[in-house]
């Protein structure tokens, strides 16, 4: 079978990561493969935040947690990495450019051997003041939403086969 094929039938969601950092030629990698994703018009409307830092990972899974409604809570299940992808919200397509960021940062994971998992409230937490001045802290200006956490890190177990697809997926003519 095709590799790329291959990569996307076998990507599934990482829960449980161990601590251990990632290299950084490793977390390089992922990245670009996230800048090559396709855009709107090419505008490249979206931005990738690369945390290793811990403290402001944490400070970023107490946030998340707060928005879902939970206490004592890693939504971001002990990855250590975090790619955090926003983008600008004067492209009509940026919500489409980030989605389509964040599945090459995927893919681009699974292709290594790390385990990945998209987590969601990206937009609340840089709506926020909080997030904003994150941001600025950042050097990172303009209007920014965020679009979507993809969580990196070493997988503690091996990942599940993929479930049945479902009946009536796809439609041919």
């Amino acid at each position: 079978m095709n590799e790329v094929l291959k990569t996307i039938r076998e990507r599934r969601s990482c829960r449980s990561f161990k601590p251990d950092m990632l290299p950084d030629d490793i977390i390089q990698q992922i990245c670009e493969a996230g800048t090559f994703a396709p855009t709107g018009m090419n505008r490249q409307s979206p931005v990738i935040i690369a945390v290793k830092d811990k403290a402001l990972r944490d400070k970023l899974s107490v946030m998340n947690a707060k928005i879902m409604g939970k206490e004592d809570f890693d939504p971001f299940y002990g990855a250590p990495v975090i790619l955090i992808v926003l983008a600008d919200k004067n492209a009509p397509t940026y919500i489409y450019d980030g989605a389509l960021v964040m599945q090459n940062l995927m893919l681009a994971a699974q292709s290594l051997g790390i385990g990945n998992i998209w987590i969601h409230r990206a937009k609340e937490e840089f709506d926020s003041e909080e997030g904003k001045e994150i941001l600025k802290a950042l050097g990172i200006e303009g209007d920014y939403e965020g679009i979507g956490h993809c969580a990196i890190g070493y997988a503690t177990a091996e990942p599940k086969s993929a479930p049945p697809r479902k009946e009536n997926y796809i439609y041919y003519k």
